[in-house]
């Protein structure tokens, strides 16, 4: 058994070392103190604290941009809850499709009777396009992977691609919209009609489980500013023809000259 002074020592020697740690984390303390205050700069320390809360946070977006996204997939496959209507989901999702408004616009444009129908259609052509190499690009930039959840079916393993963000339906149906209501709708009833169709198009990513919530946000956003880009770059047919037929001209009138240039008698 251990005597009253061996017990008293330990006690001292345990009180003496929580002393000397406290003292020693409150030296520390007083060390790295002075040293925020004095040598490192009050940007970058901020900087470091708000990192940890900007990685919360976004992880915190992403995780309720997944619940989301997985709880709207009601049309994933025939076995889910909304199961039955996935072939009309489907139907509006083709509407959607660039193949089908590229095709109807080129030969609208072929078959137009006027020239200001000729030059709408050609600058709707023009709008497609600008979409789809916009698309493309941020799709390769960002790779993100599209829902778990998704099923590619017959028709549209021809059409989906492997990247998610953004929705290319999302932002086409934006641009369209924005196009028709600014250059070809003037009555409340199909400007009712055109923004329906653009936010089903949208609407059908989500509940066939193509994409998450935050592709098909920002496809809308990015549709609809590209609009603003194509009113910027329009292009009349006057300019299209002094595009296409002014260096044919100037071609055809060289060579024509060059004709008559030519030592036809040194020929002979």
């Amino acid at each position: 058994m251990s005597s009253p002074g061996s017990r008293r020592n330990s006690c001292r020697a345990a009180v003496c070392g929580s002393r000397a740690s406290s003292e020693c984390h409150n030296r520390r303390r007083s060390s790295s103190c002075s040293y925020f205050s004095s040598g490192a700069q009050p940007e970058d320390f901020s900087v470091s604290l708000s990192q940890p809360i900007f990685t919360i946070t976004l992880r915190f977006l992403l995780a309720i941009d997944l619940w989301l996204s997985k709880r709207l997939g009601v049309c994933a496959c025939e076995e889910s809850a909304w199961g039955s209507l996935r072939p009309l989901v489907r139907l509006v999702e083709f509407s959607g499709h660039s193949f089908p408004w590229l095709v109807g616009t080129v030969y609208t444009m072929l078959r137009g009777d006027s020239v200001e129908e000729q030059e709408l259609m050609l600058n709707l052509a023009l709008a497609l396009v600008l979409d789809l190499l916009l698309v493309r690009l941020v799709k390769t930039m960002v790779r993100r992977r599209r829902p778990s959840q998704n099923r590619s079916d017959i028709l549209s393993a021809f059409f989906v691609e492997r990247y998610s963000f953004p929705s290319g339906h999302a932002s086409r149906a934006a641009m369209l919209a924005r196009f028709f209501l600014a250059q070809l709708v003037d009555t409340a009833s199909m400007r009712v009609l055109v923004v329906g169709w653009a936010a089903l198009v949208s609407l059908s990513r989500l509940l066939l489980a193509r994409h998450y919530v935050t592709d098909v946000g920002f496809g809308l956003a990015m549709g609809y500013c590209q609009y603003s880009l194509v009113e910027r770059l329009w292009v009349t047919w006057d300019c299209l023809q002094d595009l296409l037929f002014l260096p044919l001209r100037e071609r055809l009138n060289w060579a024509y000259s060059g004709l008559w240039m030519v030592d036809w008698k040194h020929l002979g």
